[in-house]
């Protein structure tokens, strides 16, 4: 009998092929970019997931290039991989602030074990988008921010979030990393396609790290409090 890890294995190895993105844009795909990838993930999942306990999906936005963009991992760069999951990467070193925040809200839920065997993060496009600036420079770009964009994406959104729920997640609840666009967006695509009976937003890790970094505390106590998990953070 396959087990949850299993079933996210097969799925990261087999996301649909994005095409008709309007030049300039590019698509970032780690477990076809980096043979190394196989072998991070299928460590990472058979040591937190090899189970087949029900998860509560945690949904960000799409991958970014410093964190799942590279590692494969959603919102987990290689510092985090390595000292906090004891899974090292050797093709590259990467840090993302939004990792940063990420794993320190699991410390304070009660580790990665604890977290880990209640909820699976992933995203509502789980492949990173790029724009490519004239100059070659390389940014990382969210699905919603272009209209002609979003509408090539919109049968992968709606398979991926189809196929997640296959791998065993709760339906009761999602919770969506990031209260503004990614809210509002996958808030409209549940209400027409009833994938949750219920969605709630949590602030994303970027935008805390970025301009609310004082509050940090504050915002990993109101994770955990909807997350249901009273943890006082220190």
């Amino acid at each position: 009998m396959s087990t949850f890890a299993d079933r996210v294995i097969l799925f990261n190895n087999s996301l649909p092929e994005i095409t008709g993105l309007p030049e300039h844009f590019a698509v970032m795909n780690p477990f076809k970019d980096n043979p190394e990838i196989s072998r991070v993930t299928g460590a990472f999942y058979h040591r937190f997931y090899h189970d087949n306990k029900p998860r509560t999906l945690m949904l960000g936005i799409n991958p970014g290039r410093f964190g799942a963009g590279t590692t494969g991992i959603p919102f987990t760069d290689t510092r985090h991989l390595n000292h906090q999951c004891g899974i090292r990467m050797d093709s590259v070193s990467t840090h993302e602030p939004s990792s940063v925040f990420i794993y320190d809200m699991i410390a304070a839920y009660g580790g990665v074990a604890k977290f880990f065997g209640r909820f699976f993060l992933n995203s509502v496009l789980p492949l990173g988008l790029v724009r490519v600036k004239p100059d070659g420079k390389k940014v990382n770009f969210n699905y919603y921010d272009d209209k002609s964009v979003l509408a090539s994406l919109l049968p992968t959104v709606d398979l991926n979030l189809t196929r997640l729920l296959e791998l065993g997640c709760d339906t009761s609840v999602c919770f969506c990393i990031g209260s503004g666009k990614n809210f509002s967006f996958l808030s409209r695509l549940n209400t027409e396609s009833k994938y949750f009976k219920k969605v709630i937003p949590l602030e994303h890790p970027r935008f805390v790290m970025q301009y609310r970094l004082k509050l940090k505390s504050s915002y990993i106590k109101d994770y955990l409090a909807k997350l249901g998990n009273r943890i006082e953070v220190l």
